[in-house]
């Protein structure tokens, strides 16, 4: 076995990756190394290439585990090796950076290598970044909300957007949530797809009033369910698909059938159990990506909308201010 200070080298891709103390604990729970970690993304790097293969990566990084600090990897640093792959990609207030691709698993290991836990990714690959291919339902828990209400409400979510002939698979977020994801055909932007999840989000409203809000301010959600629309918002990363969260235990943001959701502990979904899961049950996403859907008819509700005279939804701080956008203040100081 390694000691902490030794250096291997990894045949990945076709590459070499040089990995430095590959006994490093990044995982107290259980113990799991940089090394087993590396190793666990190996043993499912076919869905988890599906799911981020080829799309710019925001690296959050853990240089003593998932126990330490950390801070976000915007750009690629100085002494990457020459084969990696990376793109310009630029945050919501514009800044540019050149940002590693997720091209194959050498990357992914090189990373992890960097003490990267968190895989944030951009919502296109780096060969079409004009085109948005992910629809983001993120299931976004108000005070008091168990993962029960979290489950039914994913339910209502699936329902309402197979009326409209969209299908939606669900996944843990690695944490106490649950996300929805649809593959998109390749003819949106992010100014699009996000239109269309403001749009669900104010339909899922409307007739859930009870268990779901899409109201951006905190004041006025209640103990119900938000639906994040700006999850979708051009140039928003999210913690990627199959990653590892930055906790003890290592849970990983784990694809789930519908038939699984019910019954689903997410906390148990970590990398000591999910390689395996894999290895018997394949990709419970695999599906999706055969089949991109339409997002056209929450487009039209979209539309419908604005006709109503509604505006459309806030944005972020971080964003300049968007055309028929309402005013940035919350409802209370507005008031007052």
């Amino acid at each position: 076995m390694a000691s902490k200070s030794e250096k291997i080298t990894l045949e990945l891709a076709g590459r070499d990756v040089i990995i430095s103390s590959p006994n490093k604990e990044f995982f107290s729970k259980r113990g799991e190394t940089k090394l087993d970690l590396i190793e666990f993304y190996r043993s499912i790097e076919g869905p988890l290439m599906q799911a981020i293969g080829g799309r710019p990566i925001l690296m959050q990084r853990f240089p003593d585990g998932a126990s330490g600090k950390s801070f976000f990897q915007k750009r690629v640093p100085k002494g990457a090796p020459d084969w990696l792959e990376t793109a310009v990609v630029a945050t919501p207030n514009g800044t540019t950076s050149n940002a590693m691709v997720a091209a194959d698993i050498a990357h992914v290991a090189w990373a992890v290598n960097m003490g990267c836990l968190g895989f944030h990714g951009w919502p296109h690959t780096a060969a079409t970044p004009q085109f948005t291919d992910e629809l983001r339902v993120d299931l976004d828990p108000s005070k008091g909300i168990t993962l029960d209400d979290i489950k039914t409400v994913a339910f209502q979510v699936r329902d309402v957007l197979a009326e409209v002939g969209i299908d939606v698979f669900p996944k843990t977020s690695g944490s106490r949530g649950l996300h929805l994801f649809a593959h998109l055909e390749p003819r949106w932007d992010s100014y699009d797809v996000r239109a269309a999840a403001v749009a669900l989000a104010r339909e899922l409203e409307r007739r859930f009033p009870e268990t779901i809000t899409a109201a951006w301010w905190k004041e006025e959600r209640g103990q119900r369910v938000f639906i994040d629309f700006n999850q979708n918002a051009p140039h928003k990363t999210v913690f990627a698909t199959w990653s590892v969260r930055s906790r003890v235990g290592a849970q990983v943001s784990t694809p789930l059938r519908w038939d699984e959701v019910a019954d689903v502990v997410p906390d148990d979904l970590t990398i000591a159990t999910v390689a395996e899961r894999v290895s018997t049950d394949g990709n419970p996403w695999a599906e999706m990506y055969e089949a991109p859907q339409d997002i056209t008819p929450l487009l039209e509700w979209y539309r419908r909308d604005l006709a109503d005279g509604l505006e459309d939804a806030p944005w972020p701080p971080v964003y300049p201010k968007m055309p028929n956008e309402p005013s940035r203040v919350n409802p209370s100081r507005a008031k007052s």
